[in-house]
This record gives C-alpha cells, sequence and structure tokens, in this order.
C-alpha cells in the first residue's frame, strides 16, 4: 500500500476529493494548492474524521517552479518517504489561437504542461533516492486528438503530459519506480460544470472512486471511467480527419 501520498491541486474538485478518498483508506497526505485556506478547513475535517493519519497542507502554486522543489523536499521530510505523487494542478480552459489571447494560452501551458515538468522532476529525483515511488501524471481523453478553438491549447498540453508520461515509463522500466499516466473524461467538477458539451460526464464521487481504483491499479496508462472513454479513445484515435473535423 502506498501510504503517504502527495496531491497537487487538491483545494477543490478531482485533487479534494481523491484527497478524501485517501484518507478514509489510512492514507497519510500531502496536500498543496494555491488556496491554503481551502487546503486548511480539508486538513481540519479530514484530521477529525480520521485521527489515525498525518494530513499536512502548504501553499503552492505550481507555476512558481522553485517552490515546487522546496514543497515536495519539505513534505518528505516530515513524513520520512512519499509513496505516491499525483500530478494533479492544472488550468481547464484555453482560447482560439489567433484572437488576441496568447497571455491566457501560455498561462494554461506553463501550468498544464511546464509545471508538470516541475512536479516530475521534484518527484523523481525523491524516488531515485528512495528507489521507490509511484508518479501519477493527471492528463485528459482530449489528449487524444486536437480540438478546435478553446480546446485546442488545452487539448495540446494534456497531449504533451502524455507523453511525457510514456517516456519516464521507458526510463523507469524494469525499476521499483511506477509512472501511470491517467486519462480521464468529463467528471463534473468547477472546471467543466457550465460546458455545453460534456458528453458521459459522471458526477464527482463516481468519477473520483473511478478515478482512485485507476491509480491504485499502477497501470501505465487508464482511462476514466473505463466505459465508455477506452474504447472509445480507439475511436477517436483512428476516426479519419475528415470524420473527425465534423464529429468535432
Amino acid at each position: 500500500m502506498r501510504q503517504n501520498i502527495l496531491i497537487t491541486g487538491a483545494s477543490t474538485g478531482l485533487g479534494e476529493g481523491m484527497a478524501r478518498e485517501w484518507a478514509a483508506k489510512g492514507c497519510n497526505l500531502a496536500l498543496c494548492a494555491r488556496r491554503a485556506g481551502k487546503l486548511e478547513a480539508l486538513q481540519r475535517e479530514l484530521q477529525q474524521a480520521y485521527p489515525e493519519i498525518r494530513v499536512l497542507v502548504r501553499g503552492l502554486d505550481v507555476a512558481e517552479y522553485d517552490q515546487v522543489f522546496d514543497v515536495f523536499q519539505g513534505f518528505r521530510h516530515e513524513l520520512g518517504s512519499l509513496d505516491r505523487v499525483v500530478v494533479n494542478a492544472g488550468i481547464g480552459s484555453s482560447q482560439p489561437i489567433g484572437r488576441g489571447h496568447f497571455e491566457a494560452n501560455r498561462q494554461t501551458a506553463e501550468t498544464n504542461f511546464v509545471a508538470a515538468i516541475a512536479q516530475s522532476e521534484a518527484a523523481m529525483a525523491i524516488f531515485r533516492e528512495q528507489n521507490s515511488g509511484h508518479l501519477v501524471l493527471m492528463s485528459s481523453v482530449s489528449g487524444v486528438r486536437g480540438f478546435r478553438g478553446s480546446m485546442n491549447v488545452y487539448a495540446a498540453t494534456k497531449a504533451a503530459v502524455a507523453t511525457l508520461a510514456e517516456g519516464l515509463q521507458l526510463d523507469t522500466r524494469g525499476t521499483p519506480i511506477n509512472v501511470t499516466n491517467i486519462m480521464p473524461g468529463y467528471i463534473l467538477t468547477d472546471i467543466n460544470r457550465d460546458a455545453k458539451n460534456a458528453p458521459f460526464r459522471v458526477d464527482l464521487n463516481t468519477g473520483v472512486k473511478a478515478l482512485v481504483r485507476a491509480i491504485e491499479s499502477e497501470k501505465r496508462r487508464a482511462y476514466v471511467p473505463w466505459w465508455p472513454w477506452t474504447p472509445l479513445s480507439y475511436v477517436l484515435k483512428a476516426m479519419p480527419f475528415g470524420l473527425f473535423a465534423r464529429a468535432m
């Protein structure tokens, strides 16, 4: 069992949901996010509900790259080890290219991908020193193909995260370090609550339970929920460009 688990972006949505699930399983938690106040409220709630576990919290903007290394090492020092790191923090939207929104798209790219590199660097340095660990990178079903308009840059960052995960899987093959690429479909959070097109969306509780099961299986890649996104991912990949353009 992975006892000491670090989750970024843990103050809301999927990160908060996963924290609750693992707390109920008796895991120690290292939680970080930009909204320190929400983290502290979650810490108090979980410590009261599960007094046998440790819940550590620290404010962190993952785009402040030097802080990522300091926070991860601080958690490792306090807990003695980190057994699993979930790279979950991210921005759920972007803007159409060429419409004057470069700064917004740059922020999405940096938060979703460059910051994922920083988190992976920090986690892998710890895992290599420990000679054990499980790195979880949160990609998305949208990373399977390119998407038009406001989904363009977001989908591109998630494709990059998936590729990063696969490269790390090659690097760690045959070692005690595992790397998992999680590709969620639509799970109801504030990020997609107002989305006009969110096919097969599931509620947060259903989605989080499926996420935790997929992560604990420690497979190289997992679509969440498995149905219908696993078979649909193959359809999306194989779909001719013209048909895909009409469908999207």
